[in-house]
């Protein structure tokens, strides 16, 4: 095993031009960061509703006001890289390590307020917290690319910011993800990633929660130790495993090649993970986006990384765990979401588990 990376963050707070926060994350001694935004910004008043459907009891948001979002601009005018040369981004400063920052095109903003309902029409205010995690200043680079202090210092920033959204008034739920690739419909190239904190726990948690409870009750056992020991176990689907973390395509996988990575020592968000796991994970992590970027030949894998983390305020049956997939088959054919999967939610994949889990353990270096 390489040798552990530990990085000491520093953490600078500021508010953007608009009154929106951001936040610089450092290794190491805090540096000066006294730039201020210029840009002459009115106050955002984000619009957001969340309705209930009746006949699934999911939560739907409905925010109108994210069509006017910056869409996939040029590199020169990209509002992700730091403010050179006259050139004013969402970043002042002319460099940054890591930074966090409120959306300025929000689907969750603003403090709860009422649920209301007549019937059938259960609705209440978008409330809750879009933030944007951008995990370099260079526009060039990808998460895979990072060096493991870097990927180290995102890490203590997913974990800083799940602490204080989850403390919000309100909020449910934290997810920290990353979309890449235009293929995925990502609509800024710049390596960058989003956290939502929603006002109510989202329907995957749900479901996830509730097979848990059905476990415990028929075993007395937590569903996700059994599911980490087992994969262990069997090995086929193990991708790369460390001393804290194993990475494996999971049995049931439902996209062509996706991989969860779990701590072995079951936590329920991020802030629980200890020093050893914290250490660890970026090694790994990075071993397996790199192993996606090979792939297919080389070039960058479209994907979507998404942490699960116990819902906020809760301690209950639910492991911390991250799922990375690719919506790429071939090096040439995508898999679309189509009739099944779409209208039915019921995945058909194109791709053994145990084949894509082979291919991924040929493409380690």
């Amino acid at each position: 095993m390489a040798g552990t990376v530990t990085v000491p963050t520093a953490r600078t707070v500021t508010t953007l031009a608009d009154g929106r926060e951001l936040i610089y994350y450092d290794s190491g001694a805090a540096v000066p960061r006294n730039a201020v935004d210029r840009r002459p910004l009115d106050p955002q008043a984000p619009a957001s509703q969340c309705r209930l459907d009746p006949a699934t009891g999911d939560w739907v948001t409905v925010a109108a006001h994210r069509q006017a979002r910056t869409y996939r601009p040029p590199a020169e005018e990209c509002p992700l890289c730091p403010s050179r040369d006259g050139r004013l981004s969402e970043i002042p400063a002319d460099d940054y390590q890591v930074a966090v920052f409120e959306n300025r095109f929000p689907s969750l903003a603003g403090a709860p307020a009422d649920v209301s309902g007549v019937g059938l029409r259960t609705a209440g205010p978008g409330a809750g917290r879009c933030e944007v995690v951008c995990f370099t200043a260079d526009h060039d680079a990808s998460f895979a690319d990072l060096d493991e202090p870097r990927a180290r210092l995102v890490l203590d920033a997913w974990t800083d910011r799940t602490a204080e959204l989850s403390a919000l008034p309100g909020v449910r739920q934290v997810y920290c993800f990353e979309n890449r690739g235009a293929e995925i419909g990502v609509t800024l190239a710049h390596p960058h990633g989003q956290i939502y904190a929603f006002p109510f726990t989202t329907p995957r948690t749900a479901r996830m929660i509730a097979q848990a409870t059905e476990h415990r009750a028929a075993t007395g056992r937590n569903l996700f130790d059994d599911l980490v020991a087992a994969e262990r176990t069997d090995g086929d689907r193990v991708v790369a495993a460390g001393e804290h973390w194993t990475a494996f395509v999971p049995f049931a996988a439902r996209w062509p090649y996706e991989v969860h990575l779990y701590p072995h020592r079951r936590v329920p968000d991020l802030t629980a993970l200890d020093e050893a796991q914290r250490a660890e994970f970026p090694r790994l992590y990075l071993d397996v986006l790199r192993r996606f970027d090979r792939l297919f030949g080389g070039g960058r894998t479209p994907y979507i990384s998404a942490w699960h983390q116990t819902p906020a305020g809760q301690r209950g049956e639910l492991a911390l765990h991250l799922e990375l997939f690719t919506i790429r088959r071939t090096a040439d054919k995508l898999k679309y979401l189509a009739g099944v999967e779409s209208g039915m939610d019921a995945f058909v994949n194109d791709v053994t588990p145990e084949d894509a889990a082979r291919r991924l353990r040929e493409v380690a270096r």
